[in-house]
């Protein structure tokens, strides 16, 4: 499979930065032939080296066993062109509607090497492996995983860092406060680097 257009590859060391600035995320898990994808808005870079993610996935969540069986998800950053996606998937359970991928007209692609489906659209993708820890799991929902891979829409994410404000504004990022009510991340800010 090429990687879709604008889909290039970021080094580990700056995948942090994809998720660094709070987005709301899709995540997505396959396994046994089922696949499913469902919003999230309560993802955390953990650690840089190795990169490392921490996200919180509900028992009763369909992609949360799958996560747990395949030992894989992909966190994906969704933007403000797939806003109407994104409520769907987070406000629609597969328990309820299992052709909720195909209902959403979410598209999914396949990345050599990688075992997990791909939402298509999105600005990042970070796949990732399941560091098994039973107790953070049943006791908080609570998910670790190490990031092995990464890529970015290079429209909107190159050299080590987001350009939202050069960018379509339909590429900005998505951020999840309640109630179906989301914000477009906004202006840079540039200061002197410590």
């Amino acid at each position: 499979m090429h990687l879709p257009p604008h889909m290039t590859p970021v080094a580990l060391d700056k995948a942090f930065r994809l998720l660094n600035h709070g987005p709301t995320v899709l995540v997505s898990a396959r396994h046994g032939g089922v696949s499913n994808v469902m919003a999230a808005a309560w993802v955390c870079v953990l650690d840089y080296a190795p990169p490392r993610l921490t996200v919180v996935l509900d028992k009763s969540a369909k992609t949360r066993e799958l996560v747990e069986q395949s030992g894989g998800m992909v966190i994906q950053v969704p933007n403000v062109a797939q806003v109407e996606l994104t409520q769907y998937l987070g406000s629609h359970s597969w328990h309820d509607e299992p052709a909720k991928l195909a209902q959403a007209g979410a598209g999914l692609f396949e990345v050599d090497g990688v075992d997990q489906p791909f939402v298509a659209g999105c600005s990042a993708w970070l796949a990732c492996e399941l560091i098994p820890e039973a107790h953070n799991q049943q006791s908080y929902d609570l998910f670790i995983a190490n990031i092995t891979a990464a890529w970015a829409d290079e429209r909107v994410f190159h050299h080590g860092r987001w350009h939202f404000e050069q960018a379509d504004p339909a590429l900005r990022s998505l951020h999840y406060v309640s109630g179906g009510h989301y914000y477009a991340i906004g202006e840079a800010l540039e200061r002197q680097a410590d």
